[in-house]
């Protein structure tokens, strides 16, 4: 990461970026680059999942809004756990408005970070990955569900085209030039 990008600060203090988006398109990677590249905690929303969710979604069975509200409270818990003033990365699909309205009830100054991409990429990487319990039936589920950023909600809308250093540089840029709420859509690796 250049030292401008890792110097990336959301207005003097520390907050909690969400790196959010359907499966398949690197949140848990991405989410531990800028955790490294930012110097904050890492979190991992799917460790949040009880197994009865993990069994489910297993089995290829989407998730709905009951299952999600205890996994959702679960990360609020861990968020709300944070020492005062200490940001945190959280790896979180956040597919929906009102999931990112619960999570920013824990944490009212979120960043989301929208990690967004071509089905057919996102599905390639999907079937590449291994030992992970989503499978690539549930993708179209999950774009379904998808409800992008809203203007009065503060984030950056990332490519997840590259590799994921790349895509970690575009939403550290991203991130940078965030002048305040709504979404901000960051170039994508062609531009």
């Amino acid at each position: 990461m250049s030292k401008k990008t890792a110097r990336y600060d959301v207005s003097g203090t520390q907050r909690v970026l969400v790196v959010m988006g359907v499966a398949g398109t690197g949140k848990t990677t991405v989410g531990r680059l800028l955790a490294d590249a930012l110097g904050l905690p890492y979190v991992e929303g799917d460790a949040f999942h009880p197994a009865a969710n993990v069994a489910k979604m297993s089995a290829g069975i989407p998730l709905d809004d009951a299952d999600r509200w205890p996994w959702l409270d679960a990360i609020g818990a861990r968020l709300r756990a944070r020492p005062a003033g200490q940001g945190a990365v959280l790896a979180s699909s956040a597919l929906k408005r009102a999931y990112r309205d619960r999570l920013r009830s824990a944490a009212p100054d979120a960043v989301f970070v929208h990690l967004s991409g071509d089905r057919a990429l996102i599905e390639r990487r999907m079937a590449e990955r291994t030992g992970h319990f989503m499978p690539a039936a549930l993708l179209d589920s999950q774009f379904a569900a998808l409800e992008p950023l809203q203007r009065d909600e503060a984030g950056v809308v990332v490519d997840v085209s590259g590799s994921p250093e790349e895509i970690t540089e575009r939403a550290l840029a991203a991130l940078s030039a965030l002048p305040g709420a709504g979404p901000h859509t960051a170039p994508s690796r062609e531009s």
